[in-house]
């Protein structure tokens, strides 16, 4: 009696699609009961997941019951997520499809609003403690052969998507039990065949290196992660050259997005330019900022950030060119409607045939950043743009990729996008000549020096990019490079750095402290001072920092009084005040050795002041005269380190794309119809 029960069950009263959808229904109800409709029925499963799986419902009626009820359900959810594990060997795509739907549904509702940090008790409730260990081994391998073989693309995004669902059950990767279970049954290689294959990564490429980033952040400073030292020894220059592609597509669709909304006003005529300036005066200054830009990704930059630290091959695929594949000929037809199941990469602005026919990373990398440091209002965009300047940081201080960031046989012409500032509309440098790449660099430090003086001064991201300044410049120093670079640029956005430094010394300094931000400032003016005729372009370089000191010796005197002043009293800043007044020691030299002329030859020539050519002509005949002090390890940096100092930035960082995974994805949005027209000319 209860078999013929079942079957009725389980029977399709009409072609309705709607009584289809309430059959599935009925059969959940059935489970949430209590109750097992497959008891004495062999072929219930075959037929279950054949039925669409209705996964908001499943979410939504686990989500819905008490940890005590949901307890009380263990061997039923117990029964249902090892028959679904089952059937992904199954040989009909359909149930896997199904199976697969299943799964998500049962560990996302198993999940939702309770056990935030604790897999312990999800492991218990999806399939018990003594079976774990080889379910989750047999699942682990069922999925990796799904994605190395024939199966469809909505298949095997679905499969990716499982995977990522295991991997951010938990707000806190570290404590996600079932990590343990694909450290021993590794997924890696899978990953690495995904992103060589130049139609797969098109397909799959942002879940795979979102899934490699979140793997390798699992308990990363506790033990050792076997993701983390394949990574670091991975050499596959194709499987390279594919994570590189993947991260730049993605970059790239950020980069036109943003240039699509800030085209030219004035284009749009006399009405256009009305409304925007309207638009101007009204809108804040972040929502604006915002509104041209794009959502920051801090997820693909964590997967750049993670290739450029642990791998050094990784780093000369920074100075490719990555074209992008031709998709090849469907071998299904194509749906009039969306994809049966839309990549993760969709839901985060991927768009593979919006791409540029040919694009370097770094470029692309550059060009992203001076987009996203524009407003550093917002929490993600001020953790996005540490991350890129930490990036940018690697980079600079490797020697390999340095090589060719100064190579003057590589150039490029680099983008960079300007911030709106009072005394300047927005704009982009597109008119500049192509350059080395570490031009590029310069420009975009300046840029952010430039644009972020502000009361709520970014210190720590301040002394992140002139710390990026100081690696190009021990470079440079180091193999006598000559960049043909706008010195005075840079000079001019230091010094204008340090003015502004004075002038809200009473806001900073309650708060920050402004003489650790100083002293790097100086000390780079000391690395120019001391070996800038080592790496300058000419002789006349050299003479024009002199002449851009002497100029400006009332920003440097007013620097060394306010440091003598707090080291001479017992406040919190006495130590880095007085090491202020070292570093301005041959600074303050220079300008105690030079006015005195410059004013003598102007009170001979009677004139008030004397032109640049005048004071060069003064520097130039009295440099013998001179004496500097040779100050030690100005030409020395801390090499970058993650543990401690970015262990807590790294947590969080990762902490926030979980969470905003979990937010974007969806797995119910699979059209029967669609999937079956798609299998039905698979061979």
């Amino acid at each position: 009696m209860p078999r013929a029960k079942n079957q009725v069950l389980l029977r399709q009263k009409s072609q309705s699609k709607m009584e289809l959808k309430e059959k599935i229904i009925d059969i959940y109800d059935e489970f949430f009961k209590g109750k097992d409709p497959s008891r004495d029925n062999p072929n219930f499963w075959d037929e279950f997941f054949l039925l669409k799986a209705n996964v908001k419902y499943i979410e939504s009626e686990l989500g819905n019951l008490s940890t005590e009820k949901l307890f009380k359900l263990k061997e039923t959810i117990n029964n249902i997520f090892y028959h679904s594990i089952l059937c992904l060997k199954d040989e009909y795509p359909i149930r896997i499809i199904n199976s697969l739907q299943t799964l998500c549904a049962l560990v996302r509702g198993v999940c939702k609003g309770r056990l935030a940090d604790h897999s312990f008790d999800i492991i218990n409730i999806l399939m018990g403690f003594d079976s774990a260990e080889s379910l989750l081994q047999g699942m682990v391998q069922s999925l990796n052969t799904v994605l190395v073989g024939d199966f469809s693309v909505s298949l095997k995004n679905l499969t990716l998507r499982f995977l990522l669902v295991l991997a951010t059950i938990t707000d806190n990767v570290s404590q996600n039990t079932l990590m343990e279970y694909m450290m021993i049954n590794s997924v890696f290689e899978t990953l690495v065949a995904i992103l060589s294959n130049p139609v797969s990564r098109q397909d799959h490429g942002y879940e795979a290196v979102l899934l490699l980033a979140i793997l390798v952040n699992y308990r990363k400073y506790e033990s050792a992660n076997p993701y983390i030292v394949k990574l670091s020894i991975l050499d596959d220059e194709v499987a390279l050259t594919g994570l590189g592609w993947v991260i730049s597509s993605v970059l790239t669709n950020h980069n036109q997005k943003y240039q699509l909304n800030t085209e030219d006003p004035s284009k749009g005529g006399w009405f256009t330019t009305l409304s925007s300036m309207v638009g101007h005066m009204f809108v804040p200054e972040s929502v604006e900022a915002r509104s041209r830009g794009v959502e920051p990704d801090n997820a693909i930059l964590l997967v750049l950030y993670e290739a450029v630290h642990l791998n050094r091959n990784f780093i000369t695929i920074l100075a490719h060119n990555h074209s992008e594949p031709v998709s090849p000929t469907p071998t299904t037809p194509a749906s009039p409607k969306s994809p049966a199941v839309p990549s993760a990469a969709q839901k985060f602005h991927y768009d593979p045939n919006s791409l540029e026919p040919l694009m370097n990373i770094q470029v692309t990398f550059l060009c992203y950043c001076s987009i996203i440091m524009q407003d550093l209002k917002d929490p993600q965009r001020y953790s996005n743009t540490k991350l890129c300047l930490i990036i940018i940081s690697c980079i600079a201080e490797d020697q390999y990729a340095n090589s060719f960031l100064h190579d003057a046989n590589l150039t490029f012409r680099v983008p960079i996008h300007r911030a709106p500032m009072r005394h300047r509309k927005p704009g982009t440098d597109r008119d500049v000549a192509p350059r080395p790449l570490a031009c590029a660099v310069l420009d975009l430090m300046v840029e952010f020096i430039m644009s972020h003086m502000m009361k709520t001064l970014p210190q720590e991201l301040l002394m992140m990019s002139l710390g990026i300044i100081h690696r190009l410049m021990c470079y440079q120093k180091k193999c006598r490079v000559r960049l043909q670079y706008p010195w005075k640029d840079l000079w001019t956005s230091l010094i204008n750095l340090l003015k502004y430094l004075l002038s809200n010394e009473s806001i900073l300094l309650p708060s920050q402290n402004i003489f650790e931000l100083a002293c790097k400032v100086v000390n780079l003016f000391n690395l120019f001072i001391t070996y800038g005729d080592t790496f300058l372009p000419t002789a006349g370089s050299y003479d024009e920092l002199y002449y851009e000191i002497i100029r400006m010796h009332q920003v440097f005197d007013n620097l060394y009084s306010l440091a003598l002043r707090h080291s001479t009293n017992s406040g919190e800043f006495k130590i880095t005040a007085n090491k202020l007044t070292n570093c301005l020691v041959n600074v303050r030299a220079i300008v105690n050795h030079f006015t005195p002329k410059v004013d003598s030859v102007s009170a001979v020539s009677t004139q008030p002041s004397l032109s640049e050519e005048q004071v060069l002509e003064v520097v130039k005949s009295n440099y013998d005269t001179l004496t500097l002090k040779l100050q030690d390890s100005l030409d020395q940096y801390e090499r970058y380190a993650e543990k401690p100092k970015q262990s807590a930035f790294f947590t969080a960082l990762v902490r926030s794309i979980i969470l905003k995974f979990r937010r974007a994805l969806t797995v119910t949005n699979l059209e029967q119809q669609s999937v079956l027209q798609e299998f039905s000319t698979i061979q």
